[in-house]
């Protein structure tokens, strides 16, 4: 059993931890600054608007793309590129919904 020294209460944490871990804290901070570590939520943040932007992208080029291809082969422009675009749209729309009714991990 550890002896406790004269005047101080042995319930209380020691005022030399508390400041050790503080200039730990400060440390870590100015480590985490100097190598470039970014906070962990930014970068999730990130990722889900960039995915988002990915299926908005995707969605109108994708179906441009197959109707445009589609006219050139049966000759039935412009139809068949609106009617594509339309559905890339509504499809780009329909994903997005899902990713942001996606409840977060906690």
């Amino acid at each position: 059993m550890s002896e406790i020294e004269p005047g101080q209460d042995p319930v209380r944490e020691d005022p030399r931890i508390v400041l050790l871990k503080e200039r730990i804290e400060r440390i870590e901070r100015t480590e985490k600054v100097r190598t470039g570590q970014r906070d962990s939520s930014a970068d999730e943040n990130t990722r889900l608007g960039n995915r988002v932007l990915a299926e908005l992208v995707g969605g109108l080029a994708g179906g441009a793309l197959v109707g445009w291809f589609l006219d050139r082969m049966i000759g039935t422009s412009p139809w068949l590129l609106l009617v594509f675009l339309f559905l890339g749209i509504i499809v780009a729309f329909r994903n997005i919904m899902r990713i942001s009714t996606r409840r977060p991990k906690e």
